[in-house]
């Protein structure tokens, strides 16, 4: 029995999808796959249905963003759920290690991998701050503890990433994961980082990088709002708008987190000292990191 579904959620991507998943059923740890296709028009449904029959499809009439996952997950008859982008390919044996270690470690809620970046194949340039994350972990932890991950990187506790509620409608995409991963570590799950699950990434070019980084940093002050006491989110908001550009998508983005004060007002949830304790010891890094600097 398989101990995790793969999830690729995708928008208008085929032949990267294609590629991607000519590789993921070819793997020798290979799982059962679903993808949720976001309303392409580029034929994407089609090609799958016709090259990869053995993968479930779920076709959506409209764009769900990272919301697309949730679909997916609501079909996940496996203890785990792993995260797949459709320019991301898990490499042998990733998909089983990920498993092993939620199997192993009950108390983990989501497993992220090491990032490789082709053609190179250089370390992501967040590793870094993964490696040597200064979040406090229990002994028993087998990684560095995390208190965000990359969605398209990680395999989750099913039952844990249904009980948080999942990604974000509001949020869309963008940034969505913090938001998921601060309700994960409110509910008491860890999050961990293993360097020896592994994942190769082709960054498409098939995407608005200004719009992209719009909802970053909107999502970015939203989630903060959401969920850090007032002094914290103000200081974090304010390294957030005195790193991005000083541009009009930079103003657009803050317009918009501030367009939504009323339902962060109704849906604000202070995390946890502890998780809080954490935030603060990842500002100094996160202020300084060359991996976010919201450019595009």
């Amino acid at each position: 029995m398989f101990g995790t579904t793969v999830v690729i959620a995708t928008h208008e991507r085929r032949e990267e999808l294609l590629r991607t998943l000519d590789h993921m059923t070819a793997l020798p740890d290979a799982a059962p796959i679903i993808v949720v296709d976001n309303a392409s028009r580029d034929g994407t449904a089609s090609a799958v249905r016709r090259h990869f029959p053995e993968v479930e499809l779920l076709v959506q009439d409209r764009n769900l963003g990272a919301c697309a996952r949730n679909v997916a997950v609501d079909r996940v008859r496996t203890q785990h759920v792993t995260f797949c982008d459709d320019d991301t390919r898990w490499q042998p044996g990733s998909l089983r290690r990920a498993t092993e270690l939620l199997d192993r470690y009950p108390g983990i809620g989501a497993v992220m991998g090491r990032c490789l970046v082709e053609p190179d194949l250089v370390e992501d340039p967040l590793t870094p701050e993964l490696r040597t994350s200064p979040v406090p972990a229990p002994h028993w932890l087998p990684g560095p503890a995390l208190l965000s991950v990359m969605a398209g990187l990680t395999t989750f506790r099913t039952s844990a990433f249904t009980d948080a509620g999942g990604f974000s409608e509001r949020l869309w995409l963008g940034g969505e994961e913090e938001l998921l991963a601060l309700d994960l570590a409110a509910r008491g799950w860890w999050l961990c980082w293993s360097p020896d699950v592994l994942i190769h990434h082709a960054p498409s070019r098939a995407r608005d990088a200004r719009r992209r980084r719009g909802l970053g940093i909107r999502n970015t002050l939203l989630t903060t709002w959401l969920r850090r006491p007032a002094g914290s989110a103000l200081r974090r908001s304010a390294q957030v708008l005195s790193s991005a550009p000083k541009d009009r998508c930079t103003a657009a983005a803050a317009l918009e987190a501030l367009r939504l004060w009323r339902w962060v007002s109704r849906e604000r949830h202070v995390v946890p000292a502890e998780v809080e304790r954490g935030l603060r010891l990842l500002e100094e890094p996160q202020h300084h990191s060359a991996a976010r600097r919201y450019v595009g």
